[in-house]
């Protein structure tokens, strides 16, 4: 039998690497995951170290890298980790790609953050904004793949808007509110505390996140594009479809802090070129919430 194609996949700790690895391992390649911290089925190793992302792509001549590393926040404090991570990580997968696997094909993650705010659905031919250290750490590795393209490394971006899974750890939103909302019905008498309820964001189902990062590493005539639903909804329409599942009214649930002021009041993609390869989410908003609200899984 031939040897099956492999996926190395950095950042293995996050939803995105474990759908990710569960649709390489259903579509006949062989993933290998990695990540900083030790646990689950995957290897130790950091992907801002060339000399073990060299080692690593050396020893498995990997069909498919995909950098999926980060540190989610824009806090200021996080700044040299966002530059380690997710800049200097697509630069040692790039060169690693160039000199030891140059038929691979290389996926570095965007961020719907990265780009400037008007308000409207972003689209990847948007302009850049450099608004804090980890929109600065993303810009850096797209024109990282950018140059890389141009040494023949078939490099994609893919950029991300909010997304979520029964995976995600308990201090995000969806989780926060999910959780809560369970534990209030079983009698917890707690109060949950929330900032600015109207911003709207994009609730995909990592899952089909994944889904869309496949579509668009398999293809040769699009090397970056938005992957998103396009569909925006509210924080208070997330609280609703959380507390309805267990007949509650959030209102009576939930306390607004006074003076909160939010990072952006709209972000959403404008998934318009993903769209042109075929994919679609398959997972909607109300799914999503009910498949929270019914799972008791959390990342490690």
């Amino acid at each position: 039998m031939p040897t099956p194609a492999t996926a190395l996949i950095f950042g293995a700790s996050g939803q995105d690497a474990y759908y990710l690895a569960s649709l390489c391992a259903e579509r006949g390649i062989r993933p290998v995951s990695v990540s900083r911290s030790a646990g689950g089925d995957w290897l130790t190793g950091d992907v801002s170290d060339h000399e073990q992302v060299k080692a690593l792509v050396s020893q498995h001549r990997p069909a498919y890298i995909f950098h999926l590393a980060a540190n989610s926040t824009t806090r200021h404090d996080a700044l040299y980790e966002n530059h380690e991570t997710i800049s200097t990580g697509a630069l040692n997968v790039l060169e690693a790609a160039r000199t030891l696997a140059p038929e691979a094909r290389v996926f570095l993650s965007g961020s719907g953050l990265q780009f400037v705010n008007r308000g409207e659905p972003i689209s990847e031919r948007d302009p850049f904004d450099a608004n804090s250290p980890y929109s600065l750490a993303r810009i850096h590795s797209v024109y990282a793949a950018r140059y890389y393209r141009g040494l023949g490394v078939r490099a994609y971006v893919g950029y991300l808007f909010h997304h979520d899974s029964p995976l995600r750890k308990a201090h995000h939103v969806s989780q926060k509110i999910a959780q809560a909302a369970r534990r209030i019905a079983d009698g917890s008498g707690e109060t949950l505390e929330m900032g600015d309820v109207t911003v709207c964001k994009e609730w995909a189902f990592a899952g089909d996140i994944a889904a869309g990062i496949l579509a668009l590493v398999q293809q040769d005539a699009v090397f970056e594009a938005c992957i998103g639903t396009g569909a925006p909804y509210s924080i208070a329409d997330w609280l609703e479809a959380c507390f309805r599942r267990v007949g509650l009214d959030w209102r009576e649930h939930v306390r607004l802090k006074e003076g909160f002021r939010a990072e952006y009041p709209l972000l959403v993609s404008d998934p318009g070129t993903i769209s042109t390869l075929g994919w679609k989410p398959t997972v909607d908003f109300v799914g999503l919430a009910g498949m929270m609200m019914t799972a008791r899984l959390g990342m490690p």
